[in-house]
């Protein structure tokens, strides 16, 4: 169901939802966590983390031991919850393991697993070419990508050190068939791909990503004596993010050019045989639209609907354009739908409503009139759509829901007689019920609009004055919260903690006018918005600003980040990962990959004289104030292309600065306690955080040692086992 996620797909300055999946490939082979996540190749020496910078970490190194020994036992107890990494062929099941992609023939009764790629031959073909000596290489796959009829395998790995992935392309042995010489045969690589699909058996489309952008599109033929590469479409706007999408149907091949705020789709029709592209609708501004097939129809989403929200239309595949796009479902007032897809003759819905919980919206696409809401459990968070097998007759949604703190359920629904099936016995999270308390609150900023809070807590809410709070937000590029299955998350509820998420405006949890509110000259009302969260906590009973601290990640930080300057007092530790904090800074330099691109959401301080004094109104770095600002942990990547590690520096430094000032200025400030302002410098550049486990552990660890030493907590201890 990757709708919506198709239009905000540009790299942007956001970390993605839990990059770490839990693996089950039973019955053909059931794997733990620790073997599972890692799902990478290591050639040469490993890597050594005694050049992560370290200054002032030292204070929490045996904490975040302890802490590193739970997480990982937390790890070790959710290693056995459903996913959806597998991949299904006709008749063979693909999955990843850290040295490659292997797949097992379901016509066996016993099968055994075969390896179709080994992730040392790509580092071996490297070494041949001379493009590596005796550096290490660690290979993570990302994407795997299936011909129709399973002739190859196409496959994106990518490396921590570096943004670009690698595409490569193998050649499937057919069964029966007498094993070649070279069993895993790479027919070629292909470099820095970002998406990629198949349109036949020989043909791939792809885009190519360069300085984290997508403008060219390239067609791969591939012939029995030779492969031919042609260019097939170039974006020339600089704001425009393109990427290939396959219908669920592997019909129709989109290309989809997206910007902040308007979009443009060309067709690739995969049953012709000349796969030549042809246009939806020419872009036009503060138009948002994507598409699915539906027999001899396109079925279309896009933000037409009252208040330039998302409505469901209908358009003839033959006569594309918006003159043809015919309404077929708009939801009620303050219901936003979230994702779409097509499900044999039914359209299927996420939404969201006025309340906050997730619903999905079935709507009958030969009778329009005929739409009816499934509810889904109270707690439910977030909902991850399987990707069809090839053999998938298409009249079945299966899914997974969950939130931060509820394990993944799985669930399946025939949108044609609306029977939604449960993977567990009562549609709950294992071991959850009774103990796990979700509330869905909303606060009241000054200017009258009210802001939805999120809390997962234990216990009544009059009872948690004592209770540690950790406040998550988020709010830009119209991007929801991230509401995915964290094991962290569920250890520090279990240890007493109570979790707020605030889906302030710039995030798109209220539609897309949520995000509008909150772009450029309103961006000061997401930090507004997060103030009235707090406030509202607080006097609801919630935790104090003595036990409260706030976490974010990259663009998340600009909120966090301007309320401390702000609003000291309301919170009493802060951590920050990949943070953006520099806003102006950046905004100014139009060499930095994203600038060009981010303006519809910060502002042009060089184009515009009105955005530059906005911008400087909020910016955190240029707000920085002589006063006793909360502790902070700031997790830096010195490779980040997104957020460069020169603002984060800059901010770090002033930020000591203002400290050291506002303690010279004010001698009896000296029985107040100073605050702890930490950098911590992680290599790569990876925005996302480390892909190995390991170094993800010693980076969750540290941020819990980091909070349970600047609130004051004492670290829970496992209660022993008496000896008989």
């Amino acid at each position: 169901m990757a709708v919506l996620s198709s239009l905000l797909c540009s790299p942007a300055r956001f970390i993605s939802p839990f990059r770490l999946r839990l693996w089950d490939f039973s019955p053909y082979k059931r794997r733990t966590w620790l073997l599972s996540v890692q799902r990478c190749y290591t050639s040469d020496s490993s890597n050594s983390s005694d050049h992560h910078h370290s200054s002032g970490l030292e204070r929490y190194k045996d904490l975040q031991k302890y802490f590193n020994r739970r997480l990982k036992a937390a790890y070790h107890r959710f290693s056995n919850i459903p996913d959806h990494s597998l991949v299904c062929g006709h008749n063979h099941v693909y999955f990843i393991e850290r040295d490659g992609i292997y797949r097992v023939d379901q016509r066996q009764s016993d099968p055994e697993p075969e390896q179709v790629l080994h992730l040392g031959q790509v580092s071996r073909q490297e070494e041949k070419t001379g493009l590596i000596n005796e550096e290490r290489i660690q290979w993570i796959v990302q994407r795997i990508r299936l011909s129709p009829q399973e002739k190859h395998l196409a496959a994106t790995l990518k490396t921590p050190d570096t943004e670009e992935p690698r595409c490569v392309v193998v050649r499937l042995r057919k069964r029966n068939s007498p094993p070649p010489p070279d069993p895993q045969h790479i027919v070629l690589t292909l470099d820095k791909v970002f998406s990629f699909e198949w349109a036949t058996d020989d043909v791939l489309f792809y885009t190519t990503l360069e300085a984290l952008r997508c403008s060219k599109v390239f067609r791969l033929d591939l012939t029995s004596k030779e492969s031919r590469i042609t260019s097939v479409f170039e974006e020339t706007h600089p704001d425009v993010f393109v990427e290939v999408v396959l219908s669920r149907d592997r019909q129709i091949l989109s290309i989809n050019g997206n910007s902040r705020s308007s979009s443009e789709v060309l067709l690739i029709d995969g049953t012709t045989s000349h796969l030549e592209p042809f246009l939806v609708q020419p872009r036009q501004p503060d138009l948002l639209y994507h598409v699915e097939h539906w027999r001899e129809s396109l079925v279309i989403l896009a933000n037409t609907g009252p208040g330039q929200e998302y409505q469901v239309l209908q358009s003839p595949l033959s006569k594309p354009s918006m003159a043809s796009w015919v309404p077929l479902f708009t939801p009620d007032s303050g219901t936003v739908i979230k994702d779409m897809d097509v499900i044999g003759d039914h359209c299927v819905l996420v939404a969201r409503t006025a309340a906050g919980g997730l619903v999905l919206i079935v709507v009958s696409l030969t009778n329009p009139k005929e739409a009816y809401t499934v509810q889904l459990p109270s707690w439910a968070c977030s909902i991850q759509t399987k990707k069809p097998g090839m053999a998938d007759r298409g009249t079945v949604l299966q899914f997974l829901i969950s939130s931060p703190v509820h394990t993944p359920i799985p669930y399946s629904l025939s949108p044609e007689d609306g029977l939604l099936l449960s993977g567990s016995k009562d549609g709950s999270s294992p071991g959850a019920q009774g103990r796990i308390t979700t509330t869905r609150l909303e606060a009241c900023n000054q200017d009258g609009t009210l802001v939805p809070v999120t809390l997962f807590h234990s216990g009544p809410v009059g009872g948690l004055r004592q209770a540690p709070l950790l406040v998550h937000v988020y709010g830009a590029y119209g991007r929801d919260l991230n509401m995915e299955f964290c094991p962290e998350k569920r250890l520090l509820l279990e240890q007493g903690w109570t979790l707020a998420f605030c889906h302030i405006r710039g995030g798109g949890e209220r539609g897309l006018s949520w995000h509008r509110q909150a772009c450029v000259e309103g961006k000061q009302r997401g930090v507004e918005d997060l103030r009235a969260c707090l406030h509202h906590l607080f006097s609801s009973g919630v935790s104090s600003p003595s036990l409260t601290a706030l976490t974010a990640c990259s663009a998340g930080a600009v909120a966090v980040g301007a309320l401390c300057n702000t609003h000291t007092h309301m919170m009493r530790a802060v951590t920050l990962q990949a943070p953006f904090l520099d806003v102006l800074g950046s905004m100014e330099d139009p060499s930095l990959p994203l600038t060009l691109e981010d303006r519809e959401e910060w502002g042009d301080p060089v184009g515009n004289p009105e955005h530059r004094p906005i911008i400087s109104s909020y910016c955190p770095l240029h707000n920085i104030t002589p006063q006793c600002y909360p502790s902070m942990l700031l997790t830096a990547y010195s490779g980040d292309a997104r957020v460069p590690l020169a603002g984060v520096l800059k901010y770090t430094e002033l930020l000591k600065k203002a400290i050291h000032t506002h303690f010279t200025l004010n001698p009896k400030s000296e029985y107040e306690p100073a605050p702890n302002i930490l950098l911590n410098i992680q290599p790569g550049e990876n925005h996302l955080g480390p892909e190995d486990f390991e170094l993800m552990l010693e980076e969750e660890a540290l941020r819990l040692a980091f909070l349970y030493t600047e609130l004051g907590l004492e670290p829970p201890r496992p209660q022993r086992k008496r000896r008989r």
